[in-house]
């Protein structure tokens, strides 16, 4: 953001990640968007606005096409998130057996909701239809570990030993 929270256009540094990517792929095409979102938000850790307007702009892909594929998909995030991931399960059996107090002990350890990030970056949450691993239920994701038959009081540990790590 600019002054007074105008947006302004990203600087060469910044779009240095872009312009390497952009060159590897070299032609982009609409049958690449897909990677290539994939590429930018592995670069960048989500897909910022300005970047991918300049990516756009640079490869000749429409930007509404772009940002279609973009919101569709939900492996794509247009702002960013925690460098702590958590996803809690709201399927069926993590349900019936107890999802609801998972999920609502990490909301009020962490202070957020589903689809937020805590303020000081550390913590994002989100709530998916099932993590397929519905014997263990309920099942809570951190950080891309698996965590069966959490209880919330286990659900808060975890958390707060990273929030004491990352302090």
């Amino acid at each position: 953001m600019g002054v007074g929270g105008v947006a302004t256009a990203p600087g060469a540094s910044d779009l240095e990640p872009a312009s390497r990517i952009i060159e590897e792929m070299s032609p982009v095409t609409s049958g690449d968007i897909i990677p290539f979102l994939q590429r930018l938000q592995d670069a960048y850790g989500y897909l910022p606005r300005d970047v991918v307007l300049a990516a756009c702009e640079r490869t000749g892909l429409p930007a509404s096409r772009v940002f279609g594929v973009a919101t569709f998909y939900a492996q794509f995030y247009l702002e960013p998130r925690g460098r702590h991931l958590v996803c809690c399960c709201r399927g069926t059996a993590c349900h019936v057996r107890g999802g609801r107090k998972i999920l609502d002990a990490v909301e009020r350890t962490l202070g957020i909701r589903d689809g937020e990030t805590t303020k000081d970056m550390l913590f994002s949450l989100e709530t998916v239809a099932c993590l397929g691993a519905c014997a263990f239920s309920p099942v809570m994701v951190l950080d891309n570990t698996y965590y069966g038959k959490i209880t919330p009081h286990r659900a808060e540990l975890l958390l707060k030993k990273i929030m004491k790590e990352e302090s």
